[in-house]
């Protein structure tokens, strides 16, 4: 079996705010079609960990290799690195005076200087893809929560991203509306998507994730398969968090 190209690397990364320590020494390894879950408290440094791979955040310390190429404040091709990162907000992000159609092509058009033609085509496929063929002409205020969601996941998929971070991408949503974000994020999983994901989600950390972080304090408490760690936790601090969220 060939192996499995590595996609994201970690080392020792801190991150502070202030005084305030919210990364310590994180190492994380996570591979071609990984569906990597990252869970725990509020405040634990999940978002963190994702805003510094994709540099929303400057670390303070260590290092973060995108496909075996360092992100640094002063990388010459750092945006082209970002651009190979697609990340999904809790809050959507959407532009309201754009369409659904609109939203999808506009970094398309503005960063890699496609063609509208293509965009558009592209952005209608993409779309469809999330369920929202109905939707292309509907602005953001027309849409629910849960389609919204949608449309940010197809205006990410837009770049051809290699890796996607979604950043608790059902919390803001009414119960009901998280089922359809959920089952798109498993259709990209079961095509080989390299997908980060923090979420409180656990029945789909469980389905869908191969492998995941338990994150206390800005430390990884415990990490492994998600069943191993969802139904024999071995950190007293996992046992707790768990025994609140199941």
């Amino acid at each position: 079996m060939d192996e499995k190209q590595e996609m994201i690397q970690i080392k020792n990364l801190n991150k502070s705010f202030g005084d305030l320590s919210v990364l310590k020494d994180i190492n994380m390894k996570i591979y071609e079609s990984d569906v990597v879950v990252l869970v725990g408290a509020s405040g634990s440094g999940k978002s963190t960990v994702l805003r510094c791979m994709n540099f929303l955040e400057k670390k303070n310390s260590g290092e973060i290799l995108i496909e075996g190429d360092p992100i640094e404040s002063d990388t010459h091709n750092l945006n082209k690195i970002r651009e190979r990162v697609g990340m999904v907000f809790q809050h959507f992000n959407l532009f309201p005076h754009k369409t659904a159609l609109g939203n999808v092509v506009e970094a398309p058009i503005q960063v890699k200087s496609m063609d509208k033609q293509t965009a558009v085509k592209e952005g209608k496929e993409l779309l469809d893809k999330v369920g929202l063929s109905d939707k292309y002409d509907v602005y953001p205020s027309r849409l629910s929560g849960g389609e919204k969601q949608r449309v940010a996941i197809a205006r990410a998929l837009a770049m051809k991203p290699d890796i996607m971070l979604f950043d608790e991408p059902t919390s803001a949503l009414d119960p009901e509306l998280v089922g359809e974000v959920l089952t798109t994020m498993k259709t990209l999983a079961d095509e080989g998507k390299t997908m980060i994901v923090v979420t409180h989600e656990m029945g789909f950390a469980r389905e869908v994730g191969n492998w995941l972080f338990y994150l206390h304090d800005g430390c990884i408490v415990e990490q492994g398969p998600p069943d191993e760690i969802i139904n024999a936790p071995k950190a007293k601090r996992t046992q707790e968090f768990l025994s609140k969220v199941l």
